[in-house]
């Protein structure tokens, strides 16, 4: 077992806790080798905050909460090589961020090093990472940021999908192939039968263990949302699984298909995760939002519904 397998521990890649997008244009233009001397060249300027920059400064900020050990540990995983990663672990520095594990991967994604850390969650930028570190088996995330910030200065709260994100893509197969009268039918019939977790549910018990450890319910620093297309009566086979799991989720909101994205700027969210582009599309005008390419909305040969029960 890792050393980190009492921990929230969460991967991140250099492209989601900084803007590199202007050494990346270097890059795309004039090719690796004057990409790796403007790096070199400008190792000692702090590299500008990220999409996923508020987000982690609020995740390390949780562990000043509890006494001991750490328990939030966020490591970096870059393409970059040691040498032009340099600036990377220079910007860390400059922020005062307590980020200490990484992974250089020299030109070769680095999220097979995910599952050795004992990471519970991968949020990245590059969408061909992020699949592959969903097939395996870590919970993952294409991360996009809206251009305003969390409301909530210190609270850190998280909101999932339901369906393929927080459950298995079952019920959503249902409804893709058959239609909405037969999803409401099924998942009346199997109400009092558990649904099969899905890529995130790891991470929703290793962040419900977390907040357990803050003990008052009113000042824990960390809260979760649970923001589902579902409406009655497909609703009772969510609450009867969450429960059959053990695992408390502070708010539910059953949309009925309603748009998410004004939902989730009420909730406050700082990082929304979903499996379907309509609803990351409303959500990513509001909030820090996570695209997670799994289950049957992300396979090309089904068609798309409008109003899906995600």
């Amino acid at each position: 077992m890792p050393e980190t397998s009492n921990k929230l521990v969460i991967a991140i890649s250099s492209r989601a806790l900084f803007n590199l997008d202007e050494s990346h244009q270097v890059y795309k233009d004039n090719g690796l080798e004057a990409y790796a001397r403007y790096q070199i060249e400008h190792e000692d300027e702090p590299l500008e905050a990220g999409d996923a920059f508020p987000m982690v400064q609020k995740l390390l900020h949780l562990n000043e909460g509890l006494a001991g050990e750490s328990r939030v540990e966020v490591i970096l995983l870059s393409k970059n090589s040691a040498d032009t990663g340099l600036r990377v672990f220079n910007s860390i520095e400059h922020y005062k961020l307590n980020i200490t594990r990484a992974a250089f991967g020299g030109g070769h994604s680095p999220y097979r090093y995910a599952q050795a850390f004992g990471c519970q969650l991968f949020l990245s930028t590059e969408a061909d990472d992020v699949r592959n570190a969903l097939e395996h088996g870590i919970a993952a995330a294409t991360l996009m940021a809206p251009k305003t910030s969390s409301k909530n200065a210190s609270q850190l709260r998280f909101a999932f999908d339901g369906d393929a994100v927080l459950f298995s893509d079952d019920a959503e197969r249902i409804f893709k192939q058959e239609g909405l009268s037969a999803f409401t039918e099924s998942e009346k019939a199997a109400a009092k039968t558990p649904l099969p977790g899905g890529p995130f549910k790891p991470f929703l018990d290793a962040l419900h263990r977390l907040q357990a450890e803050f003990g008052d319910v009113e000042d824990c620093p960390i809260r979760t949302a649970l923001v589902t297309a579902r409406s009655a009566p497909a609703h009772e086979r969510v609450i009867r699984t969450l429960r059959a799991w053990n695992i408390r989720i502070d708010e539910s909101l059953f949309l009925g298909g309603l748009p998410k994205g004004e939902f989730l700027k009420a909730y406050g969210a700082d990082v929304f995760f979903d499996d379907q582009q309509a609803h990351i599309d409303s959500a990513s005008a509001h909030v820090a939002t996570g695209h997670v390419p799994h289950g049957v909305a992300n396979t090309k040969s089904v068609e798309q519904k409008p109003n899906s029960n995600g």
